[in-house]
């Protein structure tokens, strides 16, 4: 990747961009506010999919002005982070839970912090902020998850020496498959060879299908009105819409195609106008989507799940607080993970906040209020 090729970023006035030598294998490409003085107590936020540091363009300035060290960098796989591999062939067991939890204990230590005061996630960086916390309490000091519930380590089987269980693949992907209106779960389908090429060659092109895909998962969609789902059938699942449950014969660019704003519709977008969903659209069409799939990769495989029940039964005991849009199936799009959170995972959760007015990107649509409920957790898990 050659510096001097890649487009400037438009930040908001006190956010810089750099790059971090080194950590865990990778040249990490880091936004950071609040860096001028020393000794400023630090808040890491780890984004999602398919998003980057930049999604964060809107708090770090509020965080920073009340006295945080601000760091958000592009995640294994994303943006202007190098050192990642991301040939569908290659080998998964970088993209997995506890090595991004090692990327992200690099940067901290490289940065010169043995403890931060948060970590934040959203979307896939939830689960990644919630075993940040869960592993080493002693640096994540608290923890924020956005949009995605964290419901725990995976459980070892039990007592099964006289009663095995018996080993079978979830049928709800074939259930999905032969309903009336035949559908796939939208991870599995990021999990499969066609899905990057079937968004970075997108039809319509990679901008147009992000804003499609923005939209329609944002609370500008009027029919992202969420409800609990009673459990995880195929029957429930069908209730999520397109973006999650998608048609069967549908890849994602086509399925988000036919949600497109109208021209007046993304000239009256105030949370991400079309000069800013550029630099996404820019970034995207350079690298592609599949660093980010990857992760997907790693969940549906299973490949990884037995590393993680070694923690099986451990709980995330720094406080701990959820904010989500009030508008997001994300919430909800694991039955019973919002309840699992509150009763098992996090013993000292200090608040669920649900924002009207947004959807799953909810510190773009309600930044104002994010950095207010950010601000507050942080003065209450002090």
């Amino acid at each position: 990747m050659n510096a001097s090729t890649l487009s400037e970023i438009p930040l908001p006035s006190g956010i810089r961009s750099r790059y971090v030598e080194d950590i865990n294998g990778l040249r990490m490409h880091v936004l950071e506010a609040g860096y001028e003085g020393k000794g400023r107590p630090c808040i890491l936020l780890v984004h999602g999919f398919p998003e980057l540091a930049y999604s964060w363009r809107k708090v770090m300035p509020q965080l920073a002005a009340a006295g945080y060290h601000v760091l958000a960098p592009d995640q294994r796989g994303y943006g202007r982070t190098t050192g990642w591999n991301a040939d569908y062939e290659g080998d998964l067991a970088p993209y997995r839970q506890l090595n991004l939890v090692r990327d992200a204990l690099g940067l901290v230590s490289a940065v010169g912090y043995r403890s931060v005061e948060a970590v934040v996630g959203h979307d896939f960086g939830s689960p990644v902020a919630a075993w940040c916390a869960l592993l080493r309490p002693d640096v994540f000091r608290s923890v924020v998850l956005m949009s995605a519930p964290f419901a725990g380590p995976p459980e070892l089987p039990f007592d099964t020496v006289e009663r095995p269980a018996p080993k079978v693949d979830d049928p709800v992907h074939r259930e999905l498959a032969a309903l009336p209106r035949p559908r796939k779960h939208y991870q599995w389908y990021y999990s499969t060879r066609a899905a990057n090429a079937d968004m970075h060659r997108a039809p319509q092109g990679v901008h147009d299908f992000l804003r499609a895909y923005y939209h329609h998962k944002s609370a500008d969609w009027k029919a992202n009105a969420p409800t609990p789902l009673q459990a995880w059938t195929a029957s429930e699942l069908a209730k999520l819409p397109t973006y999650y449950v998608m048609d069967l014969d549908k890849g994602m660019a086509e399925t988000v195609a036919a949600e497109m704003p109208s021209r007046a519709e993304i000239a009256a977008n105030r949370w991400l106008p079309d000069e800013e969903l550029a630099f996404y659209s820019g970034e995207y069409a350079r690298t592609g989507f599949q660093g980010g799939l990857q992760w997907y990769r790693c969940g549906t495989s299973g490949a990884f799940t037995a590393e993680l029940e070694t923690f099986s039964g451990r709980t995330i005991d720094v406080p701990s607080c959820f904010i989500a849009g009030q508008q997001d199936w994300g919430t909800y799009q694991r039955p019973g993970a919002l309840e699992a959170m509150q009763k098992k995972a996090c013993t000292n959760m200090l608040g669920v906040h649900l924002l009207d007015g947004a959807g799953h990107w909810v510190q773009q649509e309600q930044p104002e209020a994010v950095s207010r409920l950010l601000l507050e957790f942080l003065r209450k898990a002090d």
